[in-house]
């Protein structure tokens, strides 16, 4: 694997931790300035607000692939997808927590979720690393981050969803429906499928963080016709916008494939006996 670190990891932890609260608290936010700016404008945020979750999930979505990347690369290719499955797992029970204790002061929810979640994954890194001596140096680190976004996605494409976080209503809209069956297996997907597509030797962070991006607007376009039947339009929107995400990073991804490939056109076929 190229030890060419295009973005930094802590970098990558902001864009997920701010990006994915922005995203989450906009759907709070956007609907009260609706109420109180009225008119076409306020209906406008209205709508699209359950968007901006979809996409704080994105955000989530980028910074857990790459800290996938950084905790396999020490040779766990097949665990990839275990990991993917097990950060969602650790999502899933972090944010359910976070909104249902904070019932009483909704706001609080989001981050209550994102430090149950970062201790969860402490807690499982640490056990990994010193009961189970897996031996990974970044692993307490790793299962950590890994933990956090995974409540930042669940949350995200939740409130895509449901359209906010309040516990009753997530629950009626995103568990009671089903949908939360699509939350968890296609953002677990998305998290672990960038790397466990591109791992090898010449994987290169930049072309995994594309295909990122790409695995989170797939899943926002999904979550979005999730959400045409919970919300409407507000669905539409999210499934147009993750399409048109979908195919401008995927097209960035193509072109890094290409580029990472041209040093190896054109070298001939392999020999069939030794020179």
């Amino acid at each position: 694997m190229s030890e060419i670190k295009e973005i930094a990891p802590n970098k990558l932890v902001l864009f997920g931790v701010l990006g994915g609260l922005l995203g989450i608290y906009l759907t709070y936010l956007f609907p009260v300035l609706g109420m109180k700016i009225g008119g076409n404008v306020g209906g406008l945020l209205k709508v699209i607000a359950p968007t901006f979750g979809a996409l704080g999930g994105i955000c989530a979505v980028v910074w857990g692939a790459d800290a996938v990347r950084r905790v396999s690369k020490y040779g766990l290719g097949t665990g990839v997808p275990s990991i993917g499955q097990i950060a969602m797992g650790m999502g899933i029970v972090a944010s359910m927590f976070g909104i249902a204790i904070m019932a009483k002061f909704p706001l609080a929810g989001p981050v209550v979720s994102l430090v149950t979640a970062s201790i969860i994954g402490l807690i499982i890194g640490w056990f990994a690393q010193n009961v189970i001596k897996m031996k990974i140096p970044v692993m307490v680190r790793g299962m950590t981050e890994i933990a956090a976004a995974g409540s930042l996605i669940i949350l995200g494409f939740g409130v895509a969803v449901a359209g906010n976080f309040q516990f009753e209503t997530f629950v009626k809209m995103v568990f009671d429906d089903g949908l939360i069956l699509a939350v968890f297996w296609i953002g677990a997907v998305a998290i672990l499928h960038p790397f466990n597509a591109t791992l090898g030797p010449d994987e290169k962070q930049k072309r995994t963080t594309y295909l990122a991006f790409s695995t989170g607007a797939i899943t926002m376009t999904i979550i979005g016709i999730g959400a045409i039947m919970t919300l409407g339009l507000s669905g539409a929107i999210t499934m147009m916008l993750g399409i048109i995400l979908w195919v401008i990073y995927y097209k960035k991804f193509w072109d890094e494939v290409y580029k990472d490939a041209s040093s190896v056109l054109g070298t001939g076929l392999i020999p069939k006996t030794e020179a």
